[in-house]
């Protein structure tokens, strides 16, 4: 077997494994934050960590099929492993960095849905203090 087939194929391999291992973590774990961001709203949370799931698969999922392009000499078993670690980190900077914007977006949604819950009084105002 050729050795770029053999390179794409363990690339591929591991690239799709890595990408399905990181979106169900991420989909586990981040169902409580989003549902405390959404204010507990459950049903909203579900069907908000779906769509960024499937959000998260098409953009991992389209960049690991642009990358399987030739980048450099894999006629060597070096030249292999030197190729697969680069495509491979290519893959994982771009899954850290999504994760990475998720989480700060999500919390600054967080911050601000507590700063707009903070400033309702608890108590409805019952007239004007006199001065």
């Amino acid at each position: 077997m050729d050795r770029a087939v053999v390179t794409y194929t363990i690339y591929l391999a591991i690239s799709i494994a890595l990408t399905v291992w990181v979106a169900r973590t991420l989909s586990r774990n981040g169902r409580v934050f989003l549902a405390d961001v959404l204010r507990g709203n459950e049903e909203l949370a579900d069907a908000v960590n779906r769509l960024l799931v499937v959000g998260f698969y098409l953009v991992n999922l389209g960049l690991v099929a642009l990358f399987t392009t030739p980048s450099g000499d894999v006629s060597t078993d070096a030249g292999m492993f030197e190729n697969l670690s680069a495509k491979l980190g290519v893959v994982l900077l771009v899954l850290g960095m999504m994760h990475l914007g998720n989480v700060y977006l999500l919390n600054r949604i967080r911050r601000r849905s507590r700063m707009e819950r903070e400033q309702v009084p608890p108590v409805e105002p019952q007239g004007w203090a006199e001065t």
